[in-house]
């Protein structure tokens, strides 16, 4: 096919309001280098990451909820997810969908035609598994908010789906994100795994690769969303915020917290973990700064984790999952790429259940 030299794209010039996003109609197409394919966008998903960057809610300088407006200070060395400073223009946007339509030197040619979703995380070729020198497709290189995109030919991954492009969209980093936490806790059919947020793109994943583990998942979602959390399989749906969680669980014993939101209940959270139980968080959408009982750390022999960076077998797992049906999309609403500001002003609002997607 051909090529063109420039494409539009939705451009992000700098930290700051939902004002930096710009759209170019005339941005230069990029070259697939050594090593690189070069991806036709059929469809991009929104993710919190995308917002956090913009604004530089990852900054230090920053201890509230993430509202999706740019904060008066941050501190301008680490105002990313990976504590470094990220270069402006970029072209932000993870979870890419598209077609390989070229491919760089030493890469195989008949990749050109190769239906591909994203593994986001960028690694050292010469060494994959040190996690101090990974990246994020969208925040250390430019994603898919664009009508084409290159990334390392081992970041494109083949899928092959009945699904759309949009659909397909939804999957890669919250669906990651998810198996990372799950992964960390070691979550078997053994558990019962509470899941505050569940309406999310993540909470809505953790309660369907936690089901795929056999777990027992109780949700926590506002009223309205119940149902659909519900159709994800959730076995108990809670509203978001209990005044009394441990009455509203009943005779629930939790064993595990999945935890993207953080904020003024998180105590609650830690409060009603049974002995032994395990803690894992990869978000505070509600805000970073908790209170915790060290009393209740240790003598309740609790195990916190952590969870960014995903062990490498996590996205060829979840694309085993998706061409066999055994997870599956929930795509909320789909915009135009130009209507990218829109699209993320909905993301923020949190009215929707699952993820918004922008097509070129």
């Amino acid at each position: 096919m051909s090529i063109p030299k420039t494409m539009r794209a939705m451009v992000t010039m700098g930290h700051g309001d939902l004002d930096q996003i710009v759209l170019h109609d005339d941005w230069p197409t990029p070259v697939a280098r050594a090593g690189e394919v070069l991806v036709k966008v059929g469809a991009c998903g929104l993710n919190n990451t995308d917002v956090n960057t913009r604004v530089g809610w990852y900054s230090k300088a920053v201890t509230e909820a993430t509202s999706g407006e740019g904060y008066e200070t941050i501190d301008s060395d680490d105002p990313s997810w990976g504590g470094a400073p990220i270069s402006f223009p970029r072209i932000q946007g993870a979870d890419a969908c598209g077609v390989i339509v070229a491919v760089g030197k030493g890469v195989d040619p008949a990749r050109i035609g190769e239906r591909v979703i994203t593994d986001n995380w960028l690694r050292d070729e010469s060494d994959l598994g040190d996690l101090n020198k990974t990246g994020y497709f969208g925040s250390e290189r430019d994603g898919g908010f664009a009508e084409y995109t290159t990334m390392p030919a081992r970041n494109a991954l083949a899928v092959q789906s009945d699904l759309t492009d949009a659909e397909l969209a939804t999957f890669s980093c919250s669906y990651s994100t998810a198996a990372g936490m799950l992964t960390r806790a070691h979550v078997t059919a053994n558990d019962t795994v509470l899941v505050p947020g569940a309406s999310g793109g993540v909470g809505g994943a953790l309660v369907q690769l936690a089901k795929r583990r056999g777990a027992r998942v109780i949700a926590l979602a506002s009223l309205p969303k119940h149902a659909d959390v519900a159709a994800l399989g959730a076995d108990v749906v809670l509203p978001r915020a209990p005044d009394d969680l441990r009455n509203a669980l009943g005779d629930e014993k939790i064993t595990v917290v999945a935890d993207v939101v953080g904020g003024p209940y998180w105590p609650t959270l830690i409060d009603i973990l049974e002995r032994g139980g395990r803690y894992t968080c990869s978000g505070a959408i509600a805000g970073p700064m908790v209170e915790l009982d060290l009393r209740t750390f240790y003598l309740r022999d609790l195990t916190f984790t952590g969870s960014t960076v995903i062990t490498a077998e996590v996205m060829p797992n979840l694309i085993a999952y998706i061409e066999s049906g055994t997870i599956k999309p929930a795509l909320a609403a789909t915009f135009q790429l130009e209507q990218l500001q829109a699209a993320q002003a909905a993301f923020i609002d949190k009215q929707h259940t699952g993820n918004i997607v922008v097509t070129p």
